[in-house]
């Protein structure tokens, strides 16, 4: 109970003694309204809890871990979580709208993670995938939520994955994770979905080129997107390309082979095709035992990226190693010390003064 201190007739609120505990009592009521919302299937309650947990307010982060760690005790059925990559100009946002509007036809509900680039000068984010999505954003059984990634490597923002689940609390059964575009550090996707979906578009051997090996090691559903009127045949050249490259290439699941698929978002072509192929290599996951171990995986490697995290940030605020790294930097920018030197040196009096 809050304590007061009587003036006159009034009763005042004693201010030093509740303070702490009326912050606490209100941060539980907004984590629990909004697990209750996410129960229900609230789109609303899942913005606002994305939000909470994109917030870097160190208070915020705090009722985010409590909300994701009740939202992950929920009962839902497993869901699927899909990653899609491309090259920019693919038509990724094209393409999750025609395949979602279609899920949705299906009875599925589809919560798209679009992750866009953030810029390395001012940290702002155009945001624009929501509006190159208008009709999925405005389905009923949609939820589409643009991020800004904030320099993360791997085309995801850090909290992706705690997204992924308030989503999957909320109800919706298929999360699509679209990523920035493809690079080497791109390959950071495949560690939260359990499927990883490369988009290429027809074209000559250069397009395959500019496509990291590692993204197509990864990759295990390809993609030729807008194959369609006059790039039919050239679609048709760029699959052959394709299943030649991946035939050089070791799979990574024991119990698939990963497929490539002719298909345009635009007409619709092939897009079931494309789905039953999700579909079927769902169904070999399953029966194989690989999807149990494959989100396993997924848990671990995020906890210690999360640990590599909270390091850096206690680094980041420590004086006593701020101090240092500040004469090292001087040092390691005039060329009179390694920077592999300085670093252990940073670390060394981090852990020394923790």
């Amino acid at each position: 109970m809050c304590a007061f201190v009587a003036r006159g007739r009034a009763l005042t609120p004693c201010i030093e003694f509740c303070t702490g505990q009326t912050r606490h009592s209100s941060s539980l009521r907004t984590v629990q309204a909004l697990v209750a919302g996410i129960r229900q299937g609230d789109r609303a309650s899942l913005a606002r809890g994305i939000t909470l947990v994109e917030s870097t307010r160190s208070d915020h982060q705090q009722e985010a871990r409590k909300l994701v760690s009740e939202c992950i005790q929920i009962p839902r059925p497993r869901s699927l979580r899909i990653g899609l990559t491309g090259t920019p100009g693919v038509g990724k946002s094209t393409f999750i709208e025609s395949l979602g509007m279609r899920l949705l036809q299906k009875g599925h509900r589809v919560s798209v993670l679009a992750v866009d680039p953030s810029s390395t000068r001012s940290g702002g984010s155009i945001l624009g995938d929501k509006t190159r999505m208008q009709e999925l954003s405005a389905a009923d059984n949609a939820y589409v939520r643009p991020s800004p990634n904030r320099g993360s490597l791997g085309g995801v923002a850090r909290n992706t994955l705690d997204s992924i689940i308030l989503a999957e609390a909320c109800g919706f059964d298929i999360c699509l994770v679209e990523t920035v575009g493809v690079g080497q550090s791109e390959t950071m996707v495949s560690d939260m979905v359990d499927m990883f979906v490369l988009l290429m578009q027809p074209g000559s051997g250069d397009e395959l080129q500019g496509v990291k090996r590692g993204i197509m090691e990864l990759a295990d559903l390809v993609v030729v997107n807008k194959a369609d009127g006059a790039m039919e045949l050239a679609a048709k050249l760029t699959r052959s390309e394709i299943v030649n490259a991946l035939h050089l290439m070791i799979p990574r699941r024991e119990s698939w082979s990963p497929k490539v698929v002719r298909a345009s978002a635009t007409t619709g072509y092939n897009l079931d095709r494309v789905w039953s192929t999700v579909l079927h290599y769902f169904d070999l996951l399953e029966k194989s035992g690989e999807w149990d171990a494959l989100r396993a995986d997924q848990r671990r490697k995020w906890m210690w990226r999360e640990v590599s995290h909270l390091l850096l940030a206690r680094l980041d605020r420590n004086p006593a190693s701020h101090k240092v790294a500040q004469l090292l930097e001087t040092d390691v920018l005039n060329g009179s010390i390694p920077p592999g030197v300085a670093a252990k040196q940073i670390v060394s009096k981090f852990l020394s003064n923790p």
